[in-house]
């Protein structure tokens, strides 16, 4: 015997409305089982109407792929702006071409004139954030 799903399941695996998924039910296109007050959809039924096998509800979809970002806030003293705009620039650049499974690699920078400090906000998948912390140590220790 298949499996049986309610119709927020199917909504849920299909990213409908539960409404729609209703409305499929009531106008035939859906095949459904009514128990009480309630429809069932057999994963065979739902397979006829996606041409296809049942797909994983998004959640366990997401623990099969996990996605890492990470956010990391640098703050640099005692910098001038041409200093501060070389090391934006070459972050900038360095993200500018880099993408992973984790998404782009964002930069931003800004740049306090009164206190001398410049602020970089990184954030992208774990390694990349890690390989532009280390380029950016680099070039503020030469």
């Amino acid at each position: 015997m298949s499996e049986l799903y309610s119709v927020e399941q199917v909504a849920e695996r299909l990213g409908l409305h539960v409404k729609t998924v209703r409305n499929y039910v009531r106008e035939g296109r859906l095949k459904a089982v009514r128990i009480g007050k309630q429809y069932r959809i057999s994963a065979d039924d739902l397979a006829a109407l996606t041409g296809g096998a049942v797909p994983a509800p998004p959640r366990e979809q997401a623990r099969r792929s996990r996605h890492v970002e990470v956010s990391a806030v640098v703050s640099v003293d005692a910098i001038s702006r041409a200093d501060a705009d070389r090391l934006a620039t070459l972050l900038t650049a360095a993200a500018g071409g880099h993408r992973d499974d984790d998404g782009p690699l964002r930069v931003q920078s800004v740049y306090d004139e009164q206190r001398a400090r410049l602020r970089l906000m990184l954030l992208g998948g774990a390694a990349s954030t890690a390989e532009l912390l280390r380029l950016a140590d680099a070039m503020l220790e030469s």
